[in-house]
């Protein structure tokens, strides 16, 4: 039965994150009186979607809940009314619901939003509370990953070969297993392709699996960096805990935005006979390096040469995690600008960042419109922004626009209008820049899906 072992590799980040939660919130509004109280959870489990506000019985249970995001509260028992409102540019939409529900008296409800955000649904798991005791562990697992095909689970003894033994267990999407009481101890979970334990999609891991936790586990599709294209969700109703293949890599890209540089070699450690990425040049992005997680010292020198080294930097990277260095400025003053990656495609809108890669600019305002639009009319999208600063993620309706980059309380363009055409799911960034050898016309570095 698919991880029926699992428990809380992470028993005490769990209870430190438990101690800053801001998951208890107020009963909802409206909720029908009952004698005593029940326990209610929201996970959202559906990896396309948007951020969602939860409304039970009229009043709001949470809101803003984002992919892999745990919200509960112990509320008054009786006749529940949920609805799940995605938050998409220019408002909300109703993705589930309304959908009508008994909560009993010490009950435990648990909602997960899952599936595709085009086939959103609820999966209920309904079931009396319990306390476990420290030498236990009691779980119960659901599969949501919709793109996953049936799957042979093992939970063994860690560095168990899998070769010619039996799964634990057999199941496909949208089955639940549990719940489950197990003794706590090590484990180590490996999910395979039915019937082939040699095409193993997941791998745990060793798993130190501590008593005392009541958890539910979500085989959740890897929005990531991570190999595998599976990762489980660790919830104890309070906080939730992604958990990565074992081998898991950090991804790594580099940009060159260094206007009066030559084309450069990137090198990990000192080995300047073997370049991890050659001869870059201006405006252009490598190839995805994926590099073990840890510490990593990178130099940047002129294609072919030792020295000068003009960029000398230590990065720290996170198993799953997605990196894009900016080489920036002029050589003179010349500087890695590390930035973090989201991949993760959200159906319902196109997420849009600005990175201000432009020594000669000066701060600026950053302007987002419909085509042909006077910005002298509209407020910008972001005002004063200065070198080396970035927008973050912007949430934006499909749709054409132009971006036009002004000095920052000017309404001269510096740059564009460039037309852009932004899709649904799409992930875009755009980077402003200086012309080749630095100075005017300034222009974009347009990456990711354009």
């Amino acid at each position: 039965m698919f991880l029926k072992k699992f428990l809380s590799i992470v028993a005490a980040a769990l209870f430190l994150a438990a101690c800053s939660s801001d998951s208890n919130d107020p009963v909802p509004t409206g909720s029908t009186a009952g004698s005593g109280s029940a326990d209610v959870a929201v996970i959202h489990a559906s990896a396309d979607a948007p951020a969602v506000d939860v409304i039970v019985n009229g009043g709001t249970f949470t809101s803003g809940l984002e992919f892999g995001q745990v919200r509960s509260s112990t509320i008054i028992p009786g006749a529940l009314t949920v609805e799940v409102e995605g938050i998409v540019p220019g408002g909300n939409a109703t993705v589930i619901g309304p959908v009508d529900l008994a909560l009993g008296d010490g009950e435990k409800l648990t909602i997960i939003a899952s599936n595709d955000v085009a086939a959103i649904e609820p999966i209920v798991i309904s079931e009396a509370r319990a306390s476990v005791s420290a030498s236990d562990v009691r779980v119960r697992v659901v599969h949501t990953a919709p793109a996953a095909p049936m799957v042979d689970v093992y939970v063994s003894a860690p560095g168990t070969d899998i070769t010619g033994e039996a799964p634990t267990g057999t199941f496909s999407y949208g089955e639940i297993l549990g719940p489950l009481t197990i003794p706590a101890g090590a484990y180590q979970i490996q999910v395979a392709v039915a019937g082939d334990p040699t095409a193993v999609v997941y791998d745990s891991g060793a798993l130190d699996l501590a008593g005392g936790s009541d958890l539910t586990i979500l085989a959740i599709p890897d929005t990531g960096a991570a190999s595998a294209p599976i990762s489980l969700l660790v919830v104890n109703d309070v906080v939730a805990t992604e958990i990565l293949d074992a081998s898991a890599t950090a991804a790594v890209r580099v940009v060159h935005a260094s206007p009066d540089a030559p084309n450069v070699d990137v090198v990990a450690g000192d080995d300047f006979s073997a370049p991890v990425v050659s001869d870059l040049a201006y405006t252009q992005q490598s190839a995805q390096l994926d590099l073990a997680p840890g510490s990593i010292n990178v130099k940047v020198v002129p294609t072919g040469s030792e020295t000068p080294v003009v960029i000398d930097a230590d990065l720290a990277l996170a198993a799953g995690e997605s990196y894009r260095v900016y080489a920036t400025g002029l050589l003179a003053d010349i500087a890695p600008l590390v930035l973090v990656d989201d991949l993760r495609a959200i159906a319902t809108e196109a997420r849009l960042r600005i990175v201000h890669a432009s020594p000669s600019a000066g701060n600026v305002d950053v302007y987002l419109v419909e085509p042909g639009t006077d910005i002298t009319t509209v407020a910008a999208a972001l005002s004063d922004v200065p070198f080396r600063a970035e927008s973050g993620y912007l949430s934006v309706a499909p749709g054409d626009y132009d971006v036009v980059v002004t000095p920052a309380g000017s309404d001269l363009p510096a740059i564009g209008p460039a037309t852009v055409s932004l899709e649904a799911g799409g992930i875009y960034t755009a980077a402003a820049r200086d012309e080749f050898g630095s100075g005017t016309p300034l222009g974009l570095i347009l990456l990711d899906d354009f």
